[in-house]
């Protein structure tokens, strides 16, 4: 069986940045699972991965618009530090903000006496990720996880 569409597919992972660097890897613990063409993973990885059947191996190149996409700057800003209480605040605190597009988590980047630094972008954004990848499972999704758009495994129920 081979990843299409409403398939669930599993592999073992480890990202890299362009860098070299490992960012995360799935060795040593379990494959990952997710389900084709409900947009679980960034979607060049996806892309690289239909058609592929459990023991393939590849290499996936992924650049930022099919990964989490570019760094805008305007998600950079400066808010009053009055706007976090009386709360500790330090550089790589994550909270979630409310803006005018709903809900956005943000990485606090740089804590002046007046102003905090916030940056809304994730944290892979403008990055060419570089996967190494070896699918474990393909198997069909059961009616309830396409149904609810994700696999459903590790005890998962609604």
């Amino acid at each position: 069986m081979k990843i299409t569409q409403g398939c669930v597919g599993s592999f073992h992972y480890t990202l890299r940045n362009a860098a070299g660097e490992t960012l995360d890897s799935s060795s040593g613990g379990e494959p990952m699972d997710y389900l084709h063409g409900a947009h679980n993973i960034v979607p060049g990885l996806e892309a690289q991965l239909e058609g592929k059947a459990a023991g393939d191996k590849l290499t996936a190149v992924v650049e930022p618009e099919g990964g989490y996409g570019p760094r805008h700057d305007q998600l950079i800003q400066d808010v009053p530090r009055s706007a976090f209480g009386d709360n500790e605040v330090a550089v790589g605190m994550r909270f979630s903000a409310e803006t005018d597009a709903g809900p956005r988590h943000v990485v606090v980047t740089a804590v002046g006496t007046d102003t905090v630094t916030v940056d809304g972008n994730h944290p892979l954004a403008g990055e060419t990720l570089h996967f190494e990848i070896e699918v474990t499972a393909v198997r069909e999704a059961t009616a309830q996880e396409a149904e609810h758009g994700h696999v459903h495994s590790g005890g998962h129920d609604h």
